[in-house]
């Protein structure tokens, strides 16, 4: 894999990952982006739930479905210059221009109106989108195993790459598609988030994690792959390396989980055999989605994984693992986080995993 690395016209980073190593990419950004926007972006504690939130308003006037001719992510052409100074790309990772935690933000004072119960700080972290074809009508279904192993290898090398950023705590490679799902840009791509802290859901999973090992000296997310793997009722497909499987627990109408047989805490830790297989398996999770209901599905996908640092409570007993859920519960029918998720965080799925896993697993997989 070639890498080659430049610079937007406003200064942000972009990185090309080719599978040629004889590739050419046409580098230098012509475009006047003198009026980029200003990076307002906070973080603020609840303390009622302990918990980050964002505050990031000057994404309000990011861009918002625009029409296919516009697409910032298409390759650059003669006539029209976009994100992307070259005229073709296999993979390619660029700062977002419209970050929800970026480098360098304003500083913030420490209170918010000066009240001691209403902690503030900066913003700051790193956000990167990544576009995984240059063919603005394809999805990641339709990439071959070669480009998905070339998007994990990305995936990895920006992992290990945030991680060494001081403002960064935790890195979120994720993609969400289709407009069901609240997608702005419909070509096929992905974001990376470099948060400044440890999102809640990593951080309750860990700190079970460490409960569990120390009341059982064991890693409590293998357990749960091996629980998955004995019952099989909800395995959708499995490899030498990779097991996918709807959770007995899924909030969503249709979630599976894909966890590599062998335990690793983060993507830079994966192996050529486990990258490799996990191209052909994901790829195969996805085209089973797509034929459920011969329709493409929204979606939801993200890796959770160690956090930055390690000094996070049961950081050591992290497993990387992928987690995937669509909102879509029928042909016609979406689920909406309506009064009881959205109002008290309980879910309550109306499709229970056992059906989803095997409505999934007839699946005919081209």
């Amino acid at each position: 894999m070639k890498v080659t690395k430049a610079s937007l016209a406003d200064g942000r980073d972009i990185i090309y990952y080719d599978e040629e190593d004889d590739a050419a990419r046409r580098l230098v950004d012509t475009r006047d982006l003198s009026g980029a926007p200003t990076l307002h972006s906070e973080v603020r504690y609840d303390p009622l739930l302990k918990e980050w939130v964002a505050i990031a308003s000057h994404r309000q006037s990011r861009t918002y479905q625009p029409p296919t001719s516009d697409c910032p992510l298409d390759p650059s052409t003669p006539e029209r210059a976009t994100e992307i100074p070259s005229y073709d790309y296999d993979v390619v990772v660029f700062q977002n221009r419209f970050p929800s935690f970026a480098q360098g933000v304003p500083p913030v004072l420490d209170r918010v109106d000066d009240e001691p119960l209403l902690v503030q700080k900066p913003g700051e972290g790193r956000c990167e989108v990544v576009c995984f074809s240059s063919d603005h009508n394809a999805s990641l279904g339709d990439v071959s195993p070669r480009r998905m192993r070339t998007i994990v290898d990305a995936w990895a090398d920006r992992t290990a790459a945030l991680n060494a950023l001081e403002e960064v705590s935790h890195v979120f490679p994720f993609e969400n598609r289709g407009s069901e799902i609240g997608v702005t840009l419909s070509h096929p791509h992905g974001q990376i988030y470099g948060y400044p802290f440890v999102p809640p859901w990593t951080a309750r999973m860990l700190a079970s994690a460490a409960e569990h090992h120390d009341q059982h000296g064991t890693n409590l997310f293998e357990d749960l792959l091996h629980a998955e793997q004995r019952s099989g009722t909800r395995v959708v497909t499995a490899s030498e390396h990779w097991t996918a499987f709807v959770p007995a627990t899924a909030r969503w109408p249709m979630e599976v989980h894909l966890y590599p047989n062998r335990r690793v805490r983060e993507l830079p830790e994966l192996d050529d055999a486990q990258r490799d297989d996990f191209a052909h398996v994901y790829l195969d999770v996805l085209h089973r989605l797509d034929g459920l209901y011969d329709l493409q599905m929204p979606y939801v996908s993200g890796w959770n994984q160690a956090p930055a640092g390690g000094d996070t409570l049961g950081a050591e007993h992290a497993y990387l693992h992928l987690r995937l859920l669509s909102n879509r519960r029928g042909p016609t029918k979406l689920k909406y986080t309506a009064g009881s998720e959205s109002g008290m965080g309980v879910f309550i799925n109306d499709v229970a995993p056992e059906m989803q896993a095997a409505s999934l697993r007839e699946v005919a997989v081209r």
